[in-house]
């Protein structure tokens, strides 16, 4: 999974050559919460889909879709939670976070946070003041970044439309279901995309029009077991099939298809018509 002007360069210069080519591209993947859902597990689920692994994954959940008066009720626990996350020494079995991995991805980072304060957004928790002497065992000089929170994140911003590959959460504040899946069929990314909610018709109706490749319901990370296709729609996915499963050995494979009789299967007489099974 890499950035998609990557990804869409080497898939148009594969197909160019006359190659079969597969390439993922970037990704914003969204949370959707609904009134009706467990706030408990949703922000369980919020706090370690977007801050594990520092948020430098293609799965991570970068947007929370906040659905009615389900973010008044849910925003108190995010900001204690975020302020609460355990950075520490990625070693350290305790560590709910570990430390960014380069000072060039630390500064892109902070760069995404700064700009979006000066867009508007409401920076809840600002991660850019963490020490990295706190995280211990000698780690003050590594690339250290606290979890960061927005609210009132709008779909025009760029910490909206583009990946930050971090750990940083945005809000978005949406009237009802039928907004929270506009904006996210909106998006140009399509990789994966989880909704929470107590209510069946409305998980059947979310994984039914949602267009994005990997949907999870009540799973924060919607990572398909191995024997399911692995990759996105949109642009989070150049090329005519998918990662992983069958698609992925059909990748790899040449068909041939053999059409076989013996004498003593064939019947007498010139056949007129196409061949059918007998």
């Amino acid at each position: 999974m890499g950035s998609t002007p990557i990804a869409n360069y080497i898939y148009e210069t594969g197909a160019h050559h006359g190659k079969r080519v597969q390439a993922l591209g970037g990704a914003k993947n969204h949370m959707v919460v609904m009134p009706d859902a467990d706030l408990d597990q949703a922000v369980d689920a919020l706090i370690g889909a977007a801050y594990g692994s520092a948020g430098e994954r293609c799965m991570a959940i970068s947007v929370a879709v906040l659905v009615g008066d389900v973010a008044e009720r849910i925003m108190p626990m995010l900001i204690e939670r975020t302020k609460s996350l355990k950075v520490l020494n990625g070693t350290n079995l305790a560590a709910e976070m570990g430390p960014i991995v380069t000072a060039a991805a630390h500064a892109r980072i902070t760069g995404y946070i700064e700009e979006g304060a000066q867009e508007g957004a409401q920076l809840l928790v600002d991660g850019r003041g963490f020490d990295g002497a706190q995280a211990g065992d000698g780690c003050g000089q590594g690339f250290w970044l606290g979890g960061t929170l927005f609210d009132h994140v709008a779909t025009d911003m760029k910490i909206y439309k583009e990946e930050i590959f971090g750990p940083v959460l945005s809000c978005v504040r949406v009237p009802d279901f039928g907004q929270a899946v506009q904006i996210i069929n909106d998006h140009e990314f399509g990789n994966g995309v989880s909704c929470f909610t107590r209510d069946g018709n409305v998980a059947r109706e979310f994984a039914r029009r949602i267009q994005v490749g990997m949907v999870g319901i009540n799973v924060p990370i919607p990572v398909p077991m191995a024997w399911h296709g692995f990759g996105g729609w949109k642009k989070s996915l150049f090329g005519d099939m998918h990662a992983y499963g069958e698609e992925g050995v059909r990748f790899y494979t040449k068909q041939k298809s053999i059409m076989q009789r013996w004498p003593e299967s064939i019947g007498k007489g010139a056949e007129f018509v196409m061949p059918t099974a007998k």
